[in-house]
């Protein structure tokens, strides 16, 4: 309870500093974007332009929910840094431990908007129950993007370096099963050169979340998903988090503040 109670508290300013931000406002305002986006490439397509609309507006809204999201996170935590507000809210009686979590907890109700906005937005083109589990899957892959948001910017100590450092780990993230499709596929060479590049594909797969299993645009045109998809998605999304958390807390208590 002494932990908790100071959490919530920071929990509830970080959502009304998003709100001061007008971050919801812009989430609807790429929503609305997107949208009209989508509806005049569909005119450009031949044929399936349903499934074309569908598909480019998936794409276009889970990467501007990633891109807003991972950007107000570290660049709060930057200004919150060099506006010594750390310092001060680090001199409290409370763990260092409460401001961590409190972090994380309000980022993680703030990614509920963005994936609730998207996925009813979903619904409009897809099936409500395929956009209900998609919804779910980017509320998963929010939350990993957010958790390592928040270590790089705990960590990095610096707005550019955490974002490029965010947008490489979920680019890699995202690709990781396309990489190992192509270092294992049957055009794949035999020398030591391509067998070293595989293995190491490999080893990255092992340790970073597959994303590609996340928010798939199949399920939306093809009505593919299911609640098993979603339970890995929900298993991915726990043990990372709950170790990008631990990452950020240790790099935490290691620092001199």
């Amino acid at each position: 309870m002494r932990m908790l109670l100071p959490s919530f508290t920071i929990a509830r300013y970080t959502l009304l500093e998003a709100l001061r931000s007008r971050l919801p406002w812009l989430f609807v305002l790429v929503a609305c974007a997107c949208a009209g986006l989508a509806g005049f490439l569909q005119q450009l397509a031949l044929t399936e332009s349903g499934a074309v609309q569908a598909s480019l507006l998936a794409a276009a809204l889970r990467l501007a929910s990633v891109f807003l999201l991972a950007t107000f996170i570290i660049t709060s935590m930057a200004r919150e840094a060099a506006d010594r507000g750390l310092e001060l809210l680090l001199a409290l009686p409370m763990p260092r431990a409460a401001y961590l979590l409190g972090k994380l907890l309000g980022y993680a109700a703030l990614a509920a908007v963005p994936a609730m906005l998207f996925g009813l937005l979903m619904a409009l083109f897809a099936a409500p129950a395929q956009s209900a589990l998609w919804a779910l899957s980017l509320l998963g892959e929010l939350w990993i993007v957010a958790a390592f948001s928040l270590l790089c910017a705990a960590s990095l100590h610096q707005a550019l370096p955490a974002l490029a450092a965010t947008g490489g780990f979920y680019v890699l993230a995202r690709m990781l099963g396309s990489l190992q499709l192509l270092a294992h596929g049957p055009q794949a060479g035999e020398s030591w050169p391509q067998r070293a590049t595989a293995g190491a594909i490999d080893v990255l797969a092992l340790l970073l979340p597959r994303l590609d299993a996340f928010t798939r645009t199949e399920w939306l045109l093809y009505a593919t998903g299911d609640w098993q998809a979603l339970a890995g998605v929900a298993v991915q999304t726990a043990i990372y988090v709950a170790l990008l958390a631990s990452c950020a807390l240790c790099d935490f208590y290691r620092r001199n503040i």
